[in-house]
């Protein structure tokens, strides 16, 4: 695989009208340091796309391991660079916002490793099913195995809406896969293996123990917060109030049900409107109700009591 002219080009151009007009201050950290970072090693790439694409032969064989830190992050040539980056923005700026920007590059960092090992993987089976040995010489690079990750976490997070794969509209359950046949019928040189890579890992993460495993990985780094279980800021406060009665353990999971701000916020009020319409404006006062809290409302039998006093004075 040669390398092809590295420079200011029409699509790296376009690329940087994109991100413009987008504006960075809306584009979220992690987010923008990828897209920094595969626009620099494009302009500047460490080594010739043949050193640093991935393949059995290479990475296995040759045991050149740094393969799988490289090749995603390099891109064959300016148009390569730009429909990445492109979906990288999009996803990027939906999902980081989601899962927060230090959980959204833990997940980068171990897809872009991990894709690359289920790439030989698949690649070997090739070899083994086919019988054909040049499978392990077929070098792969760019980004697009992570992003093809991205689109089935994207789709787990915001289930139920349709994507426009090529003009057509489709479910996003199948919207990963309809795109894997698109891209590999209408650009055969596309690599199958890296992006069905890329939904295998993705799947491992939304379907599989990867997410677990990551959990109990980064369980030991006080700064790493997965977004299911937000920290428990809420304990430190109980020995203040030592009457209070509760069901230990308490944390800020088992307040907010892993809702987010708006989701509480929306079933408070709910609750507070179906607590005063079924309860007759009367409450338990031992134990308020989730959420925000009324007075009880005045009935209009106590109303007309309290007029009648007025006038018996």
């Amino acid at each position: 695989m040669e390398r092809r002219q590295r420079g200011v080009s029409a699509g790296l151009l376009l690329l940087l009208y994109q991100i413009s007009q987008v504006g960075l201050q809306n584009i979220p950290s992690v987010t923008l340091g990828v897209l920094v970072l595969n626009i620099f090693l494009f302009l500047n790439p460490l080594r010739p796309l043949s050193e640093v694409c991935l393949s059995v032969n290479e990475a296995v064989h040759k045991r050149n391991w740094q393969r799988l830190l490289l090749s995603p992050f390099h891109h064959a040539d300016d148009w390569h660079l730009y429909y990445n980056m492109i979906s990288m923005l999009w996803k990027g700026i939906m999902l980081e916002r989601k899962l927060k920007s230090i959980w959204f590059a833990y997940i980068i960092a171990v897809f872009s490793v991990l894709i690359g090992v289920v790439y030989m993987v698949l690649e070997v089976l090739l070899v083994i099913i086919l019988d054909d040995p040049s499978y392990e010489m077929n070098c792969g690079v760019g980004f697009s195995g992570v992003l093809f990750a991205l689109k089935v976490l994207n789709n787990h997070y915001n289930p139920g809406r349709v994507s426009i794969v090529f003009g057509l509209p489709i479910s996003s359950k199948y919207a990963c896969w309809v795109e894997l046949l698109a891209i590999h019928f209408i650009s055969p040189g596309t690599s199958f293996a890296g992006h069905l890579s890329g939904i295998l890992v993705g799947l491992m993460y939304t379907m599989g123990p990867l997410k677990k495993i990551m959990r109990a990985c980064a369980a030991g780094i006080s700064f790493f917060t997965e977004p299911d279980r937000p920290r428990d800021y809420y304990s430190e406060y109980y020995g203040y109030y030592p009457d209070y009665q509760y069901r230990a353990p308490r944390s800020y999971f088992d307040y907010t049900g892993g809702l987010t701000e708006e989701e509480q916020l929306e079933r408070a009020v709910l609750n507070s409107l179906n607590e005063r319409d079924v309860g007759g404006g009367t409450h338990n006062h031992g134990q308020r109700p989730y959420g925000f809290w009324f007075p009880p409302e005045n009935s209009e039998e106590d109303m007309r009591r309290r007029r009648l006093r007025r006038f018996d004075r």
